[in-house]
């Protein structure tokens, strides 16, 4: 029922609700309190979801300390049931390890060896082939990698506009593409230089550096700038 009261977000006005907000404007927009008013989804018959989250913050002073409450803590608020103190717990719990995992020192590509003793665990004995990049800040450390396509690059489309498009997510300012060769042959294929190539090109367009193209086998690696490719 206490969805359905006046105060519920989906009756507010359109500037006052914080989803609205977050998708039109962004999440750097909203307060701490529009944030929590998100997760709890709704206030009281007397007071609303941002009003609501504005009097937890206000009892607690900050984040930190919100993220420090109990089950039993939180639902002595009023308007905040077992559901929505769960939810709040939840969101601290997960931004709690979201700061943890950042404390973890990024590694720094220094030389084809340092990709190759990232990715070689990965892919280097796969009995298929698979396709992956590597998405550096502008410090070259790795922020980000992900699996592109699997199968052989002869096999499946590379997709050019998806390699970038998560570029600019993870704001990379340098890619590196990796893949096997799982018949363990540090050969570069027609298929290799000439995906390569279009990447090189779309890069240089985009203002973000396709810095190598490394081939992996279980033992050893080929790199296309080692060996002047680039």
């Amino acid at each position: 029922m206490e969805e359905n009261t006046p105060f519920s977000i989906k009756y507010w006005a359109e500037d006052d609700k914080p989803r609205e907000k977050l998708m039109l404007k962004g999440k750097s927009v909203l307060s701490d309190a529009e944030l929590i008013a998100i997760l709890i989804s709704s206030g009281s018959r007397s007071e609303s979801a941002v009003d609501l989250s504005k009097r937890i913050l206000a009892s607690v002073e900050n984040l930190n300390a919100l993220g420090k409450l109990s089950l039993q803590q939180l639902t002595t608020f009023k308007g905040i049931g077992e559901a929505k103190a769960i939810t709040i717990i939840a969101a601290m719990e997960l931004g709690r390890r979201r700061r943890s995992e950042e404390t973890v020192e990024l590694t720094k590509i220094t030389s084809s060896r340092a990709v190759f003793n990232i990715m070689q665990p990965i892919i280097g004995e796969l009995p298929h082939e698979e396709f992956w990049v590597l998405y550096l800040n502008n410090s070259n450390k790795v922020i980000y990698k992900s699996q592109l396509s699997k199968g052989g690059i002869t096999g499946t489309v590379v997709d050019i506009r998806l390699i970038f498009k998560t570029a600019f997510e993870h704001n990379a300012t340098a890619i590196i593409l990796t893949h096997n060769h799982p018949s363990g042959v540090l050969q570069a294929s027609d298929a290799d230089k000439q995906i390569t190539k279009k990447l090189k090109e779309a890069g240089n367009n985009l203002d973000i550096n396709v810095l190598d193209h490394i081939i992996i086998t279980e033992k050893g690696y080929y790199s296309f700038k080692d060996d002047g490719v680039f």
